[in-house]
């Protein structure tokens, strides 16, 4: 979560100064439950930049390489990425695609310590 601040950035605009600020401030990152991956094609890829305003975790940015139209394209910081799909929703080329992937969850032994006293007790008891 990034904290703004008017009396140490101008505008909601200056990434850069909110970035600096907050990384001063020791703010740790928040823990995911779901995370995203975020594919685009960048060949077909125009770089109109739609998708950047609508990803609230800052995870596209414009690339400094041009595509084979001559167009900047969309990358992508997974690390980021929440799969929250604002920004394949937004897209009009519909060059985006996100996948959700969730935590594995550890499986839980519910198997009694005492297993084979059980089953001979019930064994023993039915006869």
């Amino acid at each position: 979560m990034l904290i703004f601040s008017y009396d140490i950035c101008n505008s909601l605009n200056d990434k850069a100064c909110i970035m600096e600020n907050n990384a001063s401030n020791n703010i740790p990152a928040k823990e995911r439950k779901v995370k995203g991956r975020v594919e685009i094609d960048i060949q077909k890829c125009k770089g109109c930049e739609l998708c950047i305003s609508s990803c609230k975790e800052n995870a596209l940015s414009l690339s400094d390489t041009i595509n084979i139209k001559g167009y900047r394209y969309i990358v992508a910081n997974n690390d980021s990425c929440n799969g929250c799909i604002n920004c394949a929703l937004v897209c009009p080329d519909a060059v985006i695609t996100v996948y959700r992937t969730h935590p594995k969850k550890k499986p839980v032994d519910i198997t009694p310590t005492d297993i084979k006293a059980q089953f001979q007790t019930m064994i023993s008891s039915s006869k």
